[in-house]
């Protein structure tokens, strides 16, 4: 008897990790594999480096367009398997949670989840994470593929200084790494019919599916056991499911106006210049019990220097790193982070910063794209309405 866990996410993940390959490509013989390599390789898939794992890029004759569209309309079934999935379980685990991070983890009620950020001592973003209670005492997270040697270090060395100080003596905290265990994405607007109509013939297993996702559609996260992870696969990906890579995701998370980390968030960026205020409680504003609570609470009191913000941009696409300027004195505003062509909209989007006072709708401005500079004006983020369950 299969048992599914099933969570509500108060807000889909920023999180995490998608498409900048050439920035974090690897050799060949360095890549770490997901349990579902061999099944990739078989469905003709273009595997790419990326965060340090061989991950699909598109499969067969389907391009990213293609793959796009049919999340959108369809289904589709991403391999996450490369993200961090770990258990944290103690007496004081929610208290730890609430200390590393800035979101009121108390007050959530048992299986459900929040986008969360881990932060630095200035408050800078060492990471973003998806958050589910289970019980007072036990959660799961998700952390990046990208940031897996900061983050861990970073949880070991705080677990270190917790569990040896008063609160460890309430309660130590231990933490759980569950290594080689899948995570499959199922995203669209036809995944809940999918879902309903599964039936996974094994016993013995359990598996853990949270509803949310990273496209701005539907969605279910489904952590599996190493031993079963090809199955469940076979067994969602079929019609009408299709199975995605990384270019799609990529296209389907910006039209969303969802983050990817080393682009969109850094640690120099707080949640508060990110636009993620909200994953912070209001009690956390007020009491600032968290790690890097003095830089977010300067930020949400005088305002942070600079916003995210979305464009839409005239001409060639912009992409990371173009300059964004002020069309009447030509100063430099900020930089874009993140630009593609918009399948669904067909115009070209972007994300980036700008210095505050510059962040409202509507504002124009001017993009540097090629040494050229093209029109553009500021533009309400998610491009594309998004589809998620609001339970």
């Amino acid at each position: 008897m299969v048992l599914l866990q099933t969570t509500s996410l108060l807000r889909a993940r920023c999180p995490s990790a998608l498409l900048s390959v050439r920035r974090l490509a690897t050799e060949a013989a360095q890549l770490r594999r997901t349990g579902l390599y061999d099944f990739h390789v078989e469905n003709g898939a273009k595997m790419v480096p990326f965060a340090g794992y061989s991950m699909p890029l598109s499969y067969a004759d389907a391009g990213q367009i293609a793959s796009h569209n049919h999340v959108r309309s369809k289904a589709g079934l991403f391999d996450v398997g490369h993200m961090v999935q770990s258990n944290f379980r103690g007496k004081t685990a929610t208290e730890f949670l609430e200390w590393v991070t800035p979101s009121s983890l108390s007050s959530l009620t048992p299986y459900s989840s929040t986008l969360s950020v881990i932060l630095n001592e200035k408050g800078g973003i060492i990471d973003d994470t998806v958050i589910t209670k289970h019980a007072a005492d036990a959660f799961y997270v998700v952390t990046n593929a990208g940031r897996r040697e900061k983050d861990l270090a970073w949880f070991k060395e705080k677990l270190e200084e917790w569990n040896s100080g008063e609160k460890g003596k309430e309660g130590p905290v231990e933490m759980e790494v569950l290594e080689n265990w899948g995570l499959l994405a199922l995203q669209g607007t036809l995944m809940s019919v999918v879902i309903a109509s599964a039936f996974v013939p094994i016993e013995g297993f359990n598996l853990h599916v949270a509803r949310g996702g990273y496209t701005g559609e539907d969605g279910f996260e489904i952590s599996i056991p190493p031993s079963q992870t090809v199955e469940v696969a076979k067994l969602l990906s079929k019609a009408p499911v299709q199975l995605t890579g990384l270019g799609a995701r990529d296209s389907l998370r910006l039209e969303a106006g969802m983050c990817l980390y080393g682009n969109d968030l850094d640690e120099d960026t707080t949640p508060v210049e990110a636009g993620l205020s909200w994953v912070i409680g209001k009690d956390r504003k007020e009491n600032g019990t968290f790690i890097g609570a003095e830089g977010v609470r300067k930020h949400l009191k005088e305002g942070p220097p600079r916003r995210r913000v979305g464009l839409t941009v005239e001409g060639a696409p912009a992409r990371q790193h173009a300059k964004i300027f002020d069309p009447n004195t030509s100063d430099i505003l900020g930089s874009v982070t993140s630009g593609i062509p918009s399948p669904t909209l067909g115009k070209n989007i972007a994300m980036g910063y700008v210095k505050n006072g510059w962040h409202k709708k509507g504002t124009q401005v001017e993009v540097e794209v090629r040494n050229k500079r093209q029109k553009a004006v500021l533009t309400p983020m998610p491009f594309v309405k998004t589809n998620y369950w609001r339970g």
